[in-house]
């Protein structure tokens, strides 16, 4: 067990590690000079030599690669020899630094990783995305709960009923919804709601969960909440619609359920007590591959409603080049989603003993 959990911590770092590098290698090729933007078309060349030197865009991309991995690894080593070295530790920008061993010319420190400051605000990137993350979190939990309450409600209905139609009904939402992209989804679903009944329904075409009010200051906006989620449960709620009617379907042709029934104990008990349980394997795996997923999803969702996440913060991000708050949230969102699915593999290994033997 100990061999598969360090199997699967070792590739789970890889494919971090080739993030890291594709995201480093995309956003340094791209065109522009972020120091000519930060300073406006009409600054003097010696500033944005200057600030291209702040920031290191003016070593070779090598020396940049290996300043940023530097940056972002937990264990980094730094010169202190010289203060123009791009190595040179700087205790302001590693508060929580602990020097593991140190010479007369370079030290091994111990330090959170360094996203970096942004280019247009100077907040460290860290601040800003800690900042965005819990609006992202509480939608994309938000809209797993929706979608697994809903998903195993309309998958039981949608067994029991099978071949009539509300079974049918069921399956075209499910194909439907599997098929259409967030994105088209949240356009539909806001002009719908929002815009088309926005006097009934009372909701906004966009919001986010706080709103500064001029009297009451920071309030909080519940309703803000309900379009986006309802937008990113759509496709898992599908999918776990699916997964629980197949799954109830195999579970309830089983020889302990007829015995059960055989036995005398109701319909409600046999399906509740017996099928479901069984039933709600394959849905428990699917959610929590899902719930990873939504994180990643929620940046065009948070796009079209205006939602203050991870989303709406990289695009304010790449409208104004501000190329160390993009990488970051991109980085972030990748951390989260291999962690989540390392867990789950380590989970089931725990579970499963066999598939840890692969």
């Amino acid at each position: 067990m100990v061999g598969f959990v360090t199997r699967k911590f070792f590739y789970s770092l890889s494919v971090l590690f080739g993030i890291v590098t594709v995201v480093f290698l995309l956003f340094t090729a791209l065109p522009g000079d972020p120091a000519r933007l930060m300073l406006g078309q009409r600054a003097d060349q010696s500033e944005v030599e200057m600030i291209r030197k702040d920031l290191g865009l003016d070593l070779s991309l090598s020396t940049q690669y290996l300043v940023y991995l530097n940056d972002l690894s937990p264990f980094a080593f730094y010169s202190l020899d010289n203060a123009e070295s791009p190595y040179f530790f700087e205790p302001s920008e590693h508060v929580n630094s602990k020097a593991i061993w140190s010479s007369k010319h370079s030290v091994f420190v111990l330090k959170p990783p360094y996203l970096r400051r942004s280019y247009q605000s100077q907040q460290t990137v860290v601040d800003i995305v800690l900042e965005a993350l819990p609006g992202t979190a509480v939608l994309a939990i938000t809209s797993i709960l929706i979608a697994t309450f809903l998903g195993i409600t309309f998958g039981i209905f949608g067994a029991l009923f099978k071949g009539q139609w509300l079974d049918k009904l069921l399956m075209v939402f499910s194909i439907f919804g599997m098929s259409l992209p967030s994105f088209v989804a949240a356009i539909l679903i806001m002009w719908f709601f929002a815009y088309l009944l926005g006097d009934i329904t009372g909701l906004q075409v966009t919001g986010s969960l706080y709103e500064i009010d001029e009297f009451e200051g920071r309030k909080l906006v519940l309703k803000n909440l309900i379009l986006p989620s309802i937008t990113l449960g759509v496709r898992p709620l599908a999918v776990f619609m699916q997964l629980t009617r197949n799954s109830m379907l195999d579970v309830l042709s089983m020889d302990y359920v007829r015995t059960a029934t055989a036995k005398g104990l109701s319909f409600r008990m046999v399906v509740l007590k017996h099928a479901l349980r069984n039933a709600l394997n394959p849905v428990i795996t699917a959610i929590s591959g899902w719930l990873a997923s939504l994180l990643a999803g929620a940046v065009f969702v948070e796009i079209v409603f205006g939602w203050k996440g991870l989303g709406l913060i990289m695009l304010n991000a790449l409208n104004t080049y501000d190329l160390p708050v993009v990488m970051g949230c991109i980085i972030l969102v990748a951390v989260i989603f291999v962690v989540i699915n390392m867990l789950v593999d380590v989970l089931y290994g725990i579970f499963d003993p066999r598939v840890s033997l692969k």
